[in-house]
């Protein structure tokens, strides 16, 4: 690197994050998809792309993109050690987190999201969606603390917010008020869909909020079906009143995760609506193998998850995320783009090296969050590079490679 910013490294790059066919025609391909480039850069864009055809005579590391988070709870993160859910259920969790939320300080959680999102960084996250529990005097305080760190960080990182209320919440004055500075800040609106659920007042609290939404063009992301009871009962109320409403507003639904348990025809169905409506689903494979259906006498042989693959065959847009990191809700995690798709890898069966099983992490993660850069690899395309010390994608994920960090044409000092 120069004090012109410019530079170039030599790696293997996944095939399929390489736009224009016409750089790669001629590059060999790996059995794991990956093709052996130089890639130069000038000002913080990419200015050349070229095939290695010595790549042989010296070892090649692993190049990706700068990654996303899509979903996560960057205001309670790092709070398992003072408020565990040793019982692993949702009920725990859920207990947990409503006393926490009860004695934080604005304080503490600066501290925590600060900390979490240095983290990220370091980790190689350009962009994060966090949802922020913003119900009452404590979530405001919580609000305007993430609204200060996502404009400290927005030179690094893309802070994406969700206030999360419950959904007749939206319905009051105190919620109107909140939606407005949601809508102001560039935030989203969100909620929860978790059977049971009184059918009638959900209807009424849906078609309400939806109003709201699109009077402030305000985007939506709701936690949906994190359940394994009545499955996909939340979803099928949604496609209900999205048939017979207009939702002029970007719908995001988080966990969809009972949906997996339906019978292929009702699952089916439900797919090829959501992708009618545009709807994008986030799958969250780590918090709900560990929470959903948490017996301390039986492992449950059915396990609640987004149906991935269904659901991109019926052209719906999906995105894999971390959701949470040490706290009530899942004691691990550690806001690592890799370890996540190294975890969610036996989970989900997607696999790197086919292109529906990178885009969860990489292009469909940055369509969904509608950033700028939707993380493919052409001229003109920024210079915002993860280097992993690996020279495959099963070397990578099974060995917490070293990383350097490239952002904005400049390599990151940690």
């Amino acid at each position: 690197m120069n004090s012109f910013n410019m530079g170039s490294i030599e790696a293997w790059v996944p095939r399929g994050l390489v736009i224009n066919g016409a750089h790669v025609l001629s590059a060999p391909i790996t059995q794991d998809g990956l093709c052996p480039l130089r890639i130069s850069w000038e000002k913080n864009k990419i200015t050349r792309i070229e095939v290695l055809n010595d790549y042989s005579k010296k070892p090649l590391n692993l190049v990706l993109p700068r990654l996303v988070e899509p979903h996560t709870h960057i205001d309670k993160i790092f709070t398992w050690e003072q408020y565990p859910n040793l019982s692993g259920t949702y009920e725990g969790a859920l207990e947990a987190n409503i006393n926490e939320h009860q004695k934080r300080t604005s304080c503490l959680m600066r501290s925590r999201s600060e900390k979490a999102l240095q983290l990220g960084l370091r980790n190689g996250l350009r962009a994060i969606r966090s949802h922020i529990d913003s119900f009452g005097i404590k979530g405001m305080e919580s609000w305007q603390v993430i609204m200060d760190l996502k404009n400290e960080w927005k030179s690094l990182i893309d802070l994406q917010c969700v206030a999360m209320v419950p959904l007749d919440y939206w319905n009051t004055r105190e919620g109107e008020l909140l939606a407005t500075k949601v809508a102001n800040s560039d935030g989203l609106l969100g909620g929860i869909i978790v059977p049971p659920f009184n059918k009638k007042k959900s209807i009424r609290d849906l078609i309400e909020f939806f109003k709201l939404a699109n009077r402030l063009n305000c985007g939506i992301d709701l936690h949906i079906d994190e359940s394994t009871r009545d499955p996909g009962a939340g979803l099928s109320l949604l496609i209900q009143l999205l048939e017979c409403m207009e939702v002029n507003v970007p719908i995001t639904c988080s966990h969809s995760s009972s949906m997996g348990l339906l019978p292929k025809r009702k699952l089916r169905y439900l797919a090829e609506k959501l992708a009618h409506h545009q709807i994008h689903v986030i799958a969250l494979p780590l918090t709900n193998f560990w929470l959903l259906g948490h017996d301390e006498k039986e492992t449950p042989n059915k396990r609640p998850l987004a149906p991935i693959k269904q659901l991109q065959q019926a052209g719906v847009n999906v995105a894999v995320g971390g959701d949470n990191v040490q706290d009530p809700w899942f004691p691990l995690g550690s806001l690592d783009p890799i370890a996540l798709m190294s975890l969610s890898m036996p989970l989900t069966q997607l696999s790197p090296w086919e292109r529906l099983g990178l885009s969860p992490f990489t292009t469909s993660a940055a369509v969904l969050m509608d950033l700028e850069w939707d993380g493919s690899i052409q001229i003109g395309s920024p210079a915002e590079f993860i280097m992993l010390q690996a020279s495959s994608w099963i070397e990578a994920l099974s060995t917490s490679p070293s990383r350097e960090i490239l952002i904005k044409g400049e390599w990151f000092q940690k």
